[in-house]
Formats: structure tokens, C-alpha cells, sequence
């Protein structure tokens, strides 16, 4: 979205007809699915909502101040009612008086479920605090990656006020939590005209006194953000310019035919994996780029996308002008052993006597010039979710690095939020892997009842299923049932 060929701004999807009459709690739900319903607002399961309703408390039957938040999990794009966390805001402020300071910040979030308005078992998230401290009745947290190319820039706190003025401020990193809910707070009462704030490496705050004015200051602020991008990017050669070229389309699918199932075998002796490919023009612009190795060995600096795609990649060497594939996989173990090596001196650099074991040591995300991207996961929909990722953090690094700098997140900084022990508590609560999660099943004669009983099941066990069938309508139609029921991925 920082690159002209998909620069456009973001349209303001507001309906007031739409609105008219819902709740406040609907018009939260109708806010988050139109902010998410654009990737450019903020990744899949990134930010977070929240309003200040007053309902009837059911103990008292007095009215009292509800926080109305974003869970643990979901998505903003489709997110229902009950993916929000509820919240007495009394109980939320009195929180302050427990506070012991920053090294004991985390267990506040021990608190939280103390607070909850109405026996709501959704589970707070560790930003709750951020937005029951902002002293405004709706709140958005956005991840926009022309937001997070301003937060990502060495000159971040420059350029925020180059764009923004006093509209909209700037906070430095600093992890999420308890103490970042106080800074939050602070920075609005001490800025009361501001009607937003940039947190370096992370993303956007922005609020209101309405639902309404709170989505289109949201929209606003990443529309300045793209504007401004594009007037300074003109004429600028992007990511130092083009290293090699592209091979062509039908060239690139071969090659990720015949590479990906040895990347997967290489790295699956532990947990099966599946692997998802991406040649899009913006993945090409960066494999193809003179920055690619600097840029890729930085690492990514938004949290949200290095713990879904770890915190660099690994770049597979391959000259497209002379494209020598064998050689490509004679050097693939070797290069993936490499890499875990790396990981492993990272772990052993950062951790703690309390830090989580390590975690599986393998790439999530392999870069190839002139090919694409590949990303690996333990089922389809992640390995595709984690390449969306991947490509929010080019876009990201495409920004910064055109008008600044591009600054990672230190690897201490990073380590400590990848293995950060409430990070590791939600990765325990999620449903353990189905029987067949990352296997492949080809179904032959999958459009017919038998074929299609089978993949059924297959499906619901987890496992990523081909159909063949000499009977083209019946196998579309089989496609069409199957993936209606179980999703494209």
C-alpha cells in the first residue's frame, strides 16, 4: 500500500444508515469489521477496539461505566459480540492503587479477570489497560503498515511530526502492558487536543467521542500516513533498486513445485508442516532488490508480525539470470541447518532463567529472487496468514527505509516478547493440533459419494486434501461443497 501500484486511499465505508439504531455495543462490532475489512488498516487478528458503554450493572441495577474490548484472539473483520471482553471500568481504574511498577507489571494481568462485567468468559487481552486508561469513549489500535513504516523509521518521532503536527503524537517502544496504558493516559491528559498517538515499532492509537469520529479519525490518520509516502517516494529508487529480474510466471510455479516439498521435508521431522507460495508483485519488488539481505537480516520490528513469522527470514540464493535449481537443493539442508543454528544462538543470547524451551528452530518465511516468497506453518490458513504478514512487514520496511532508516526491533526486545511467558500462556490455551494437521491426502475419484465421505472426514481431521476426479463439474461442485464447509485454505 505504500507502493503506487496499490496506493490508493482508503475509502471512508462508513454507512450512517447502516448505523442508525444499533447499540453501542453493536456499533463497536460494526466499527471493527469495517477497519478490518481492509487489510491495509491492520492485519488478520491484529489491534484491538474498545468503547465505554453504561449499562445497568446486574448486581446493583445501577448504571455503571462497562469497558467494552477486544478479547484474546479473533479477528477485527469478523469479530461478533461475544469476541469482546467486558469490563467494569471502576474496578479497571482502581487497578492503579495494586501497581508495584514496570518489573512487575505482568502480574496485572492476573487482575483483569477480577474486573469482569456481567460473568463474561471471554478473556481480556494484555492491551486492555491501553485502552481503559485513554480517557475517551472509543478507542481504535491499529497495526496500518504506513502507520508502522512512520514507527519503524530511526527518525520516527521526526516524521510523525512532519506528517501529523500536534495531532497526533509519538510514544517510544515499549512493550505492551500496564505501564504503556499509564503512558497512554498521561499522553492524553497532558495533550488533550491530540487525537492520537504513533508507538514506535507498533503501530497507532486513535480515539473519540463517538464511534463514528473515531473510525474516521482512524481512516484520516493512515490516509495523511499514504500521502506522504508517496510525495517523498517519488523519483527515489525503492529498496536501493533492482538486484535481478523476475522469471517469468509459469517459470516461478515450477520452481516453487519442485522446491517447496523439500523445504517441507527438511523441516517437518518434528511437526508436519504445509507450505504456502506468494509471487505477488510486492514480494518480487523485495526479493529482487539490491536491500534484500541487509533488510531481511534486521528482522521485523512490529510484534504482531515477527510472532507469527519469526523475527527474520531465510534468503535462499538463486540468480534467476542463470537459474540453476539443482544446485538450489543441494545447498537447501545445509542452508535450513544454518539457520537453526542461528535461531538457536538467538534463544541461548536473550533468554532468561525463566523463558519458555525454545520453539521450533526452523524459517517460517524463505525468500527467493526472482521466484517469491515461500511460508510454512503447521496448517494451510497459517502458512497463509503468516505470508500476509510477511508482506505487511515489506511493505513496512519498503516505507521506512524510501524516506529513512528501517530499524528492527532490537533481539532482546524481540526475544522477550516472542518467548514472554503470557505469550506462552496463550499459545497453552490454544486447541491442540487435529490427528492429520499439516499432512496431505490426494482423494482419486473425489468428486463421487465415497471420495467425497472421505475428504470430509479428512478434512475434519485436520489435514489438507487434494481431489481428483475425470468428471470436471462433479469435482467443481465437490470443491465448492467442501470448501463452503471447511474454508479455501
Amino acid at each position: 500500500m505504500l507502493d503506487k501500484r496499490s496506493g490508493s486511499r482508503l475509502a471512508n465505508l462508513w454507512d450512517d444508515a447502516k448505523a442508525e439504531g444499533m447499540s453501542d455495543p453493536e456499533l463497536l462490532v460494526y466499527r471493527s469489521n469495517t477497519l478490518g475489512s481492509d487489510k491495509r488498516v491492520t492485519n488478520y487478528g491484529g489491534g484491538n477496539t474498545s468503547s465505554k458503554v453504561w449499562q445497568k450493572d446486574p448486581l446493583t441495577g445501577e448504571e455503571i461505566e462497562v469497558l467494552w474490548v477486544k478479547g484474546s484472539g479473533g479477528d477485527s473483520a469478523s469479530i461478533k459480540l461475544d469476541g469482546f471482553a467486558t469490563l467494569y471500568m471502576d474496578k479497571l481504574r482502581a487497578l492503579k492503587g495494586l501497581y508495584r511498577g514496570v518489573e512487575h507489571e505482568d502480574e496485572m494481568v492476573g487482575y483483569l479477570p477480577h474486573c469482569t462485567f456481567n460473568l463474561n468468559p471471554r478473556a481480556a487481552s494484555i492491551d486492555t489497560p491501553l485502552h481503559a486508561y485513554v480517557p475517551k469513549a472509543c478507542v481504535d489500535h491499529m497495526h496500518p503498515d504506513a502507520i508502522i513504516a512512520v514507527a519503524a523509521a530511526k527518525d520516527s518521532k521526526a516524521i510523525t511530526k512532519e506528517i501529523f503536527g500536534d495531532a497526533i503524537g509519538w510514544l517510544p517502544w515499549k512493550r505492551p502492558g500496564f505501564e504503556l496504558g499509564l503512558w497512554l493516559e498521561k499522553f492524553c491528559l497532558d495533550n488533550p487536543e491530540a487525537k492520537g498517538v504513533v508507538l514506535e515499532s507498533h503501530g497507532l492509537f486513535t480515539w473519540g467521542d463517538t464511534p463514528k469520529e473515531c473510525y474516521e479519525t482512524t481512516i484520516s490518520v493512515i490516509n495523511q500516513a499514504i500521502e506522504w509516502f508517496e510525495r517523498r517516494s517519488e523519483g527515489v529508487a525503492i529498496f536501493g533498486g533492482e538486484a535481478v529480474q523476475s522469471l517469468d510466471a509459469p517459470a516461478r510455479r515450477a520452481i516453487a513445485a519442485k522446491l517447496m516439498p523439500r523445504i517441507r521435508g527438511l523441516i517437518s521431522e518434528k511437526s508436519h508442516k504445509l507450505g504456502h507460495f506468494d509471487d505477488q508483485p510486492a514480494v518480487l519488488e523485495f526479493v529482487n532488490s539490491k536491500d534484500l539481505r541487509p533488510l531481511a537480516a534486521l528482522g521485523t520490528s512490529c510484534p504482531d508480525h515477527f510472532l507469527r513469522t519469526k523475527i527474520r527470514p531465510l534468503v535462499i540464493e538463486f540468480d534467476p539470470a542463470t537459474p540453476d535449481i539443482d544446485a538450489v537443493i543441494a545447498r537447501l539442508a545445509g542452508d535450513i541447518a544454518e539457520y537453526r543454528v542461528g535461531y538457536q544462538a538467538y534463544y541461548d543470547a536473550c533468554k532468561h532463567a525463566d523463558s519458555p524451551a525454545m520453539r521450533d528452530p526452523n524459517a517460517v518465511v524463505y525468500l527467493m529472487p526472482g521466484v517469491g516468497m515461500f511460508t510454512f506453518a503447521g496448517d494451510k490458513a497459517t502458512a497463509r496468514i503468516s505470508g500476509e504478514f510477511y508482506v505487511n512487514a515489506i511493505n513496512v520496511m519498503r516505507g521506512a527505509s524510501t524516506v529513512s532508516s528501517y530499524v528492527g526491533l532490537p533481539a532482546q526486545e524481540a526475544f522477550d516478547i516472542e518467548y514472554w511467558q503470557l505469550e506462552e500462556a496463550k499459545l497453552q490455551r490454544l486447541p491442540k493440533p487435529k490427528a492429520l494437521a499439516g499432512q496431505i491426502a490426494l482423494v482419486t475419484g473425489g468428486a463421487g459419494g465415497i471420495g467425497r465421505a472421505t475428504a470430509n472426514r479428512l478434512l475434519r481431521e485436520g489435514a489438507c486434501v487434494v481431489l481428483a476426479d475425470i468428471d470436471d463439474a462433479a469435482l467443481a461442485s465437490a470443491n465448492d461443497e467442501l470448501s463452503k464447509a471447511f474454508g479455501k485454505d
